[in-house]
């Protein structure tokens, strides 16, 4: 029986009771025939099984979806969080790497200049050195032409 069947086995059980005569001094009671209404009431029971199975596997089937919707629901929070993570992981990774390469282009720069100063220096050095050297030689010379000169005087 589908439930607009129950519904008027209801409807068929409240008009009995409405139908019955008060009791005497009390209007909310009344006097009726029980072997209907004992009737009426079994074929509400056989009526409920086979409603109460369907939507019984209704809630079931419900719940399977509701389960199966929240275990979901939980993966693509996990492969949300997982991703975020990688992408977080990354992106302190790249600035791992910015940093390094920052601190190598400095380390770099720094190494120039040091060479730059030595370089000069040494250079300095160098053109001292070459410079007495060739004051000495210019000495020499300027010694060797004057006994050339007071030679050929003589």
């Amino acid at each position: 029986m589908d439930e607009s069947g129950v519904l008027a086995l209801i409807e068929e059980l409240a008009d009995l009771i409405e139908d019955g005569k008060p009791a005497l001094g009390n209007r909310d009671r009344r006097s009726i025939e029980i072997g209907p209404a004992l009737d009426i009431i079994e074929e509400i029971r056989h009526s409920f099984p086979a409603e109460f199975g369907q939507a019984r596997q209704i809630v079931r089937e419900q719940q399977g979806i509701l389960g199966d919707a929240e275990a979901e629901a939980n993966r693509i929070i996990e492969d949300a969080r997982s991703q975020a993570l990688i992408v977080a992981s990354e992106q302190e990774i790249v600035r791992i790497a910015q940093q390094q390469a920052e601190n190598v282009l400095a380390d770099a720069r720094e190494m120039e200049r040091e060479m730059r100063a030595g370089a000069e220096d040494y250079a300095d050095t160098v053109f001292s050195h070459i410079e007495n050297t060739i004051s000495q030689i210019n000495e020499n010379v300027r010694r060797c032409r004057e006994r050339l000169n007071n030679r050929s005087s003589h």
